[in-house]
């Protein structure tokens, strides 16, 4: 059984709407917008109806008419590529139209949203553009050329940085929520919009993210409850069918072994079938126990590892050392140097899912 892959792209998209909800009736929102006739598409498109009307909402400060937004899950970040690859979805979206010059190049906003600071894409604005980068308020950073923002506005917002209460469920669209004290809060906060299916959407991606955190909280709301009984009943299928295999194998191990130790006193053909059979039992309930908990835990620990190794690979194949995917992806390079040592070895492809393959092997013989 493989771990299951959150989607947290419509969650995100339903999560800006929730953030601007207050003016929804000034704005349109559509996800995954096409560009032309090949697969490139933006995140999310804002549309306002009115261009005469600010947006209050402190995210959408900057938007003009059409705004495009870039989302990154909590796993991934902006990079340089990701920068001059939506600036130049910016300039498409300009220029694919009908009519000429229709849509103005000085109606168009672009906005990164991303769970940490992306650093290293700062620093190479500084350098290279002599861009400034400034926080506007908690979490939002305006990027500016000298003392404006430029022909077309950006700004990057930084979930993990956001206001509490100001941008709550951007800021609670993550995997590692602080503590059940903040699970607790959004419980409260959801039962006052359990009918909404945006908030629905939103908080079903937070509770499969921190699953543990929501267990802790005493007292939920029925329609979370509702929500949680589904990813209960996920994780206990695939816990169950872990368990079932490791106790059927451990089982016949243990009962093997039962079996030829009672056999020496009781006589090996009584003892290896009583052994036999008593084992089985045992280890299965044991091994479904076991099983249960070892498995989710192991499950959620390879998913983070297979994920990992996929950033390493695509990163080696851009021709990137092990220092600056270290600094890049936020990790120690002793931690990474054993993947990327295995990865170089499957050039000039890089296929994680080979390096993953190596890397289980290695791991299971250890």
């Amino acid at each position: 059984m493989t771990k299951e892959v959150l989607q947290w792209h419509p969650a995100f998209y339903a999560g800006i709407q929730i953030e601007l909800q207050d003016e929804k009736e000034n704005l349109i929102f559509e996800n995954e917008h096409q560009l032309g006739t090949k697969p490139k598409e933006i995140d999310v498109l804002i549309i306002k109806k009115q261009e005469n009307i600010p947006i209050q909402k402190n995210i959408g400060r900057i938007f003009r008419k059409y705004n495009i937004v870039e989302y990154k899950s909590p796993r991934d970040y902006v990079s340089i590529d990701d920068f001059y690859k939506v600036c130049a979805y910016a300039c498409f979206y300009k220029s694919d139209t009908v009519k000429q010059n229709s849509i103005p190049i000085t109606e168009i906003t672009v906005t990164f949203v991303c769970k940490k600071l992306p650093l290293q894409l700062v620093r190479h604005l500084r350098k290279v553009w002599s861009y400034r980068i400034e926080e506007q308020e908690s979490g939002i950073y305006y990027i500016y050329k000298g003392n404006d923002m430029g022909i077309i506005p950006m700004q990057i917002i930084v979930t993990s940085r956001l206001g509490k209460e100001e941008n709550l469920w951007l800021r609670s669209l993550t995997n590692d929520l602080e503590d059940s004290k903040e699970a607790r809060h959004l419980v409260k906060e959801y039962e006052k919009h359990k009918n909404n299916k945006n908030y629905e959407s939103v908080m079903d991606i937070i509770v499969r993210a921190n699953y543990r955190k929501f267990q802790e909280v005493k007292g939920m709301c029925k329609a979370l409850e509702e929500l949680m009984a589904d990813v209960i009943q996920e994780r206990e299928k695939e816990a169950i069918a872990r368990g079932l295999n490791r106790g059927m194998a451990q089982g016949i191990e243990q009962g093997m072994a039962q079996g030829i130790e009672q056999g020496m006193a009781q006589g090996i053909e009584q003892g290896m079938a009583q052994g036999i059979e008593q084992g089985m039992a045992q280890g299965i309930e044991q091994g479904m126990a076991q099983g249960i908990e070892r498995g989710m835990a192991q499950g959620m620990a390879q998913g983070e590892q297979r994920k990992l190794i996929e950033l390493i690979c695509k990163k080696i194949k851009k021709g990137k050392t092990l220092e600056i995917i270290a600094e890049e992806l936020e990790e120690e390079q002793q931690t990474i140097r054993n993947i990327y040592e295995m990865a170089v070895q499957f050039a000039p492809d890089y296929e994680f899912e080979e390096v993953y393959k190596m890397w289980e092997t290695n791991s299971n013989s250890i």
